[in-house]
């Protein structure tokens, strides 16, 4: 299980300085809805834009978070 704060902090060592909101969609900790802003998103396609925030998310995807639904922009 991962907490709200746990996962923004993972993605905001990852996405340093952009604007990233989480918000746990179940109540349980293993459904999460992320909201990123972030330069890093310049000219990729949407599925690089969520590889990106996959990635960040590392082992957590795989094993404490079931769901997740991305929201991805550029400033």
């Amino acid at each position: 299980m991962i907490s709200v704060e746990g996962l923004r902090s993972l993605l905001k060592e990852h996405f340093e300085g952009d604007e990233v909101e989480v918000r746990d969609m179940t109540g349980t900790s293993d459904h999460f809805e992320v909201c990123i802003v972030s330069a890093a998103f310049e000219g990729k396609s949407l599925i690089e834009q969520h590889k990106l925030v996959h990635a960040a998310c590392g082992e957590h995807l795989t094993r404490a978070i079931h769901a997740l639904k991305i929201k991805t922009s550029t400033p």
